[in-house]
Parts: C-alpha cells; sequence; structure tokens
C-alpha cells in the first residue's frame, strides 16, 4: 500500500497495513484518525510520536510479537517477513558469538521479564551484543524508556518499508 492508498483506504484497511509496522491500537488509532497526509515523511513524524508513551501493557504485547535479537522470526506473514529481513544484516554468528548473543537474551529476561529489544537493522552482531551488555546495567525503568524508542525506531523503519520508499 502507498501513501495515497493508505489515505484513501478504508478504517480497517488502513489499520491491517499498520499492524505489521506496530500492533499497539492506540498508535494505529492515532495515525489512521491523522489522515490524510501530505507526504510520507509527515506520516513517518507522526509514527515517531503518536501514543507517546506507550504503556507498560503496550509494550508488554508489543514485546510478544518480536523474537529475540539473533533468532530469525517464523512463518510468512508480512510482520515475520520484515522482521527477517532486520535481522538479516546480523548475518551468519561464529559459536562464540551466538552462543554470547543467547546467554546476553537469558540474562537480559531475567533481569527484565521480556525480550531484548533493539532495532538490529544496520547493526552488526557485535554492536548489539555490546548495546545488550550495557542495557543490563539498567533499571527496569530506564529499559522501559529504551523499549518504547525502540519500538518506534522498529515501527517507523517499517513503515517507511511498506508506504513504498
Amino acid at each position: 500500500m502507498d501513501l495515497e492508498q493508505f489515505n484513501a483506504a478504508g478504517r480497517a484497511e488502513a489499520a491491517g497495513s499498520l499492524r505489521p509496522c506496530l500492533d499497539i491500537q492506540r498508535w494505529i488509532d492515532e495515525l489512521i484518525d491523522a489522515r490524510p497526509y501530505a507526504s510520507l515523511n509527515a506520516l513517518l513524524e507522526a509514527g515517531r510520536s503518536a501514543a507517546d508513551p506507550f504503556t507498560p501493557a503496550e509494550i508488554e504485547a508489543a514485546l510478544a510479537r518480536h523474537p529475540r535479537i539473533g533468532e530469525q522470526a517464523q512463518g510468512s506473514s508480512t510482520e515475520a517477513g520484515l522482521s527477517q529481513s532486520e535481522q538479516a544484516g546480523l548475518g551468519e554468528a561464529d559459536a562464540a558469538m551466538a552462543a554470547a548473543l543467547a546467554d546476553g537474551n537469558r540474562v537480559y529476561e531475567e533481569k527484565f521479564g521480556q525480550v531484548f529489544l533493539i532495532r538490529a537493522a544496520g547493526r552488526s552482531r557485535g554492536e548489539v551484543l555490546a548495546a545488550l551488555h550495557t542495557r543490563l546495567t539498567h533499571t527496569p525503568e530506564e529499559e522501559q524508556a529504551i523499549i518504547g524508542q525502540q519500538l518506534r525506531e522498529i515501527a517507523v523503519l517499517r513503515l517507511e518499508r511498506l508506504m513504498g520508499r
């Protein structure tokens, strides 16, 4: 769907096009309600600020749809395809790097009770692992803010891809 089609789409169809980007209903509703957008950049800017801040429940629900970093999303949905593409840049890891990432994911989940989320697009495995280790030093409150920011970054990247850039 391109921007013109999004602007003209019925509410259900427009929502369906946004859901693979970020499945937070309040975010989706705000973007739909602000139509029409004069440009893709206007839509992307709206995506960066809609539903700010996300509630803990919204973040929890959105995280349930994300695979662990370093693991490929399963399935053939649009969302799975986007996730696979985003993590493709991480490339094949050697055994030590894969083990370090798996261990970091486990420690993070034990500490924060949720999956570690980072915008993987454009980052190497080493950069992701370094960020994971840094974020393990955060408080739950600090991490909640970062997770919200990462969800937005991923959503805007996906929105840009899906709307035809």
